[in-house]
């Protein structure tokens, strides 16, 4: 099953780098968007599966499960949120000022 996880993640990353690269604004801001869902998916595949009970008082357990990579996965994905919400402001009001989402374009240089 890690094997699946680890394939998927180089899938979503392989993706999200294409999509960076590429001209349009919007395709950039799915790029960002999609390399984020892979890093989320390489936290929980690398913070693994723990079987145990919850880590709080008064219950007696003999291991407990850890909670750390479910903190930075909920991290992740509000700091992905915010950043593509800002990426999509920034480029809706880039493309109503410039009337287009090229990068070329919008460097201005034509003849180079």
């Amino acid at each position: 099953m890690e094997t699946l996880m680890s394939v998927l993640v180089g899938i979503l990353f392989t993706i999200g780098i294409y999509l960076i690269l590429t001209k349009t604004l919007l395709r950039i801001i799915l790029g960002t968007s999609i390399l984020g869902h892979g890093v989320n998916l390489l936290i929980i595949t690398m913070g693994g599966l723990k079987k145990g009970g919850p880590p709080l008082l008064g219950i007696k357990n003999l291991t407990y499960a850890d909670s750390l990579p479910q903190a930075l996965l909920l991290t992740a994905i509000v700091i992905n949120f915010a950043t593509t919400a800002l990426f999509l402001v920034l480029s809706y009001r880039a493309y109503k000022v410039l009337g287009t989402d090229d990068t070329e374009q919008m460097r201005g240089v034509e003849n180079e």
